[in-house]
């Protein structure tokens, strides 16, 4: 039920940390692993890494916001490695700036990247799933996909559209028994994250650290190996029947209103 064999998995910007564990599980449970990167270096880096996790993953050097470079991309995974069957759509940024001091330039940026780039993949790939009657979407979204904070509005917008473009995809194309949902993860340690849990030059915690500890019910971070599980069960027949949901991967944070002062 949760094999992956001989199926074709695309993980979008899968060179380090949440789509990089989505990639090795996924080639563990035999699938062909394939992943983007936007630059040379970072893609021949990543190589090396999942060649010395003894993961055979084949990289493209691709721009996921840009149409062309992504039906180029997925033409070429089609001819070598067959349709793809299971997308994650992964590839992602985010600008910690105050709304009011944030560039419209920057605000389009996390939009195209986070959300509009998500779009445009899952449109490449779902005219051979629609083919076959067969295929799995799977959305990173974030728990700002329901909740707001300071200084992350474009974040927080894009995300909450990738609920949203979830549920599209999931009502529009389930008549092919594709399935489209999301994983919302909650804090998760990645070199994305690594500036909010900086030690403090006094030997103390970031306070963000201190209260992202103080909201979550297990008391810790997340790490990207809690994620593979959530996302082989939605790549894998398992998830046959459940479509358009948002699995929410946060530690309990959503379901807490924190401790009494």
């Amino acid at each position: 039920m949760f094999s992956l064999q001989g199926k074709v998995a695309l993980v979008t910007g899968a060179a380090y940390g949440i789509g990089f564990a989505i990639a090795e599980c996924y080639a563990k449970a035999g699938a062909r692993v394939v992943f983007n990167c936007r630059s040379r270096a970072h893609l021949e880096q990543a190589l090396e890494e999942y060649k010395a996790k003894g993961i055979e993953a084949k990289g493209y050097l691709c721009d996921v916001t840009d149409d062309r470079q992504v039906g180029d991309m997925v033409a070429d995974i089609e001819k070598e490695l067959g349709s793809v069957d299971i997308l994650v759509n992964n590839a992602g940024i985010i600008k910690r700036i105050p709304m009011t001091e944030m560039s419209a330039e920057d605000f389009r940026q996390v939009i195209d990247i986070d959300l509009t780039a998500a779009f445009i993949v899952s449109k490449a790939v779902l005219p051979k799933m629609m083919e076959k009657k067969r295929g799995k979407i799977i959305n990173i979204c974030s728990m700002m996909s329901e909740l707001g904070r300071e200084t992350v509005s474009a974040y927080a917008a894009a995300k909450g559209g990738l609920k949203m473009l979830t549920r599209n995809i999931a009502s529009e194309y389930g008549g092919y028994q594709i399935q489209c949902n999301g994983i919302g993860p909650g804090y998760i340690a990645t070199p994305q994250t690594a500036p909010l849990r900086q030690k403090q030059p006094d030997g103390s915690r970031h306070p963000f650290d201190s209260f992202i500890l103080a909201k979550t019910p297990a008391a810790r971070w997340g790490t990207p190996e809690d994620l593979m599980g959530p996302a082989l069960f939605l790549a894998s027949e398992a998830s046959d029947f459940v479509n358009g949901q948002i699995l929410y991967v946060d530690g309990g944070i959503l379901a807490y209103i924190g401790k009494q002062p």
